[in-house]
């Protein structure tokens, strides 16, 4: 039943529209009695809210749960204030993520009116090969995570998508060494990014930053400092 009920809630993982019924049975291959009977025990405790349509979508029960993940509250407390000096200093899309399995996991965003527009938001996942935030945290990763990663079809999602694995080793190697990471129009080619890694008191790699800007020739590379400052920030309140 645990089982069941979690692939319940992972149909809605990513996901910005609200699905109905029958879409929630089809994706997690349950009968259609049984998701109804379990999406409707969802909704009596606001996991779910269902819409004036019949349509479900996540509700606020759930999202007040996960606010209180221990990864991301003291992260976020910490790093809010100075991802926030960031965004004044750019003016441009300002994010925060971990890691999680192969994926990176957003956990804030700062945006603005006029800041190039881009997937992310928080709580959703991207491959950590095709992200500049991705690339920082998998480069300082556990060995059999980057393994993993380096052994598995790296998905393309744009022509500039990094999908070769020794290429993706050697920018590893490079991020390791010079202490960021850019992302050149690998999930968007509207948009580029520079990531920076945010340490704990142990010096171990926590969570990543980033701006993410319009795409144009060398235009993130002068974003550089200001991340790294950030990082190094986030880093001593962390401390």
């Amino acid at each position: 039943m645990t089982s069941r009920v979690a692939d319940i809630l992972e149909t809605f993982a990513g996901q910005r529209d609200s699905l109905s019924l029958s879409e929630v049975a089809r994706r997690t291959g349950l009968p259609l009695t049984t998701t109804h009977r379990l999406v409707g025990e969802l909704v009596s405790r606001h996991f779910l809210e269902r819409d004036d349509a019949g349509r479900y979508q996540i509700g606020l029960r759930l999202w007040e749960l996960a606010s209180h993940a221990p990864r991301s509250v003291g992260l976020r407390d910490s790093a809010l204030p100075i991802m926030e000096d960031l965004y004044e200093a750019t003016h441009e899309n300002v994010q925060l993520a971990i890691i999680d399995g192969t994926d990176a996991v957003y956990v804030e965003r700062l945006a603005g009116r006029d800041s190039v527009q881009v997937l992310t938001r928080p709580g959703l996942r991207l491959p950590v090969h095709a992200t500049a935030v991705g690339l920082v945290l998998l480069a300082h990763a556990s060995p059999e995570t980057q393994e993993e990663v380096l052994r598995s079809p790296l998905a393309r999602y744009t022509r500039y998508t990094i999908t070769d694995p020794r290429r993706l080793r050697r920018i590893l190697a490079e991020v390791r060494q010079v202490g960021y990471a850019i992302s050149d129009r690998q999930i968007q080619t509207i948009s580029s990014s520079v990531a920076a890694p945010v340490r704990d008191g142990s010096g171990a790699v926590v969570a990543a930053i980033s701006v993410v800007v319009k795409a144009r020739d060398n235009i993130s590379a002068q974003y550089v400092p200001a991340v790294m400052a950030a990082a190094r920030g986030i880093s001593r309140a962390l401390a």
